[in-house]
């Protein structure tokens, strides 16, 4: 069996994720559903886990639900991180250059060179691309990181102008890493739905997400602070699926 919750795993959190997963995993198991014990953390290719048919819960991203998941997977609900000015469950990118860049609008920086993280990355790569094109600004793909903190790194030492990073990670970054201070925003797209939880096709949602949502209640205030988790809500399939979809990057 499968337990991973990756979009927003790394060394701060992790402690956060496991408590939270070991209260998610008690109320599984009272309901009924066979769980493992841990979390898988740190795999370097989460498609297995997504499409795993022993699969209890991950968290992926819209882009590949909307692309490749949606019929293969169950949809379990989208946890909700508070994010300002978007509704519950939905998030947005922000745009960061270098601080010192003197470009002063995101206007400014048509032709820049962008660092992505992933070509199937709603965040990272299909909301700002749709965000652009609304404004008739364009940028120019030249570094695939394979990550968004990557992305992050990648233009604070000049490697590239410009990133778009999902806010909950832009908020992690600030949080616990240096070279955030070297970075500034410098324009948001509009909000999309969030990273939603999954299972394995065939499980029952109602009963996880009752399970998650009743984990995320009684989280300790720390681990809530933590992972800045405000609790979970439902999101129609049919929200992720009328999400635009640009063309893929070309290098």
């Amino acid at each position: 069996m499968i337990a991973s919750l990756p979009m927003y795993d790394r060394a701060e959190t992790a402690g956060a994720n496991d408590r939270l997963w070991s209260a998610i995993r008690d109320r599984l198991r009272a309901g009924g559903i066979e769980a493992p014990d841990a979390l898988i953390h740190g795999a370097p290719d989460l498609w297995p886990h997504w499409t795993a048919p022993d699969l209890v819960l991950s968290q992926t991203c819209g882009f590949p639900y909307r692309s490749r998941l949606h019929g293969r997977v169950t949809l379990v609900g989208t946890p909700d991180y508070g994010l300002e000015s978007c509704e519950p469950g939905h998030y947005r990118s922000v745009f960061v250059v270098r601080a010192d860049d003197p470009r002063p609008s995101l206007a400014a920086f048509e032709g820049a060179r962008l660092a992505w993280n992933d070509d199937l990355s709603q965040s990272g790569w299909a909301g700002p691309q749709t965000h652009l094109a609304r404004l008739g600004i364009r940028v120019t793909p030249v570094l695939r990181t394979g990550g968004h903190k990557l992305s992050a790194i990648a233009v604070s030492e000049g490697r590239a102008d410009i990133a778009a990073l999902d806010a909950v990670t832009w908020r992690l970054i600030q949080a616990y890493d240096d070279f955030a201070a070297r970075l500034r925003v410098v324009g948001r797209t509009d909000p999309s739905p969030g990273l939603p939880l999954i299972s394995r096709a065939g499980m029952e949602p109602d009963v996880i997400f009752d399970a998650v949502e009743a984990a995320i209640v009684a989280m300790p205030a720390e681990d809530r602070q933590i992972t800045g988790l405000k609790g979970l809500v439902r999101i129609p399939a049919e929200s992720y699926l009328a999400v635009p979809t640009p063309p893929p990057p070309t290098l």
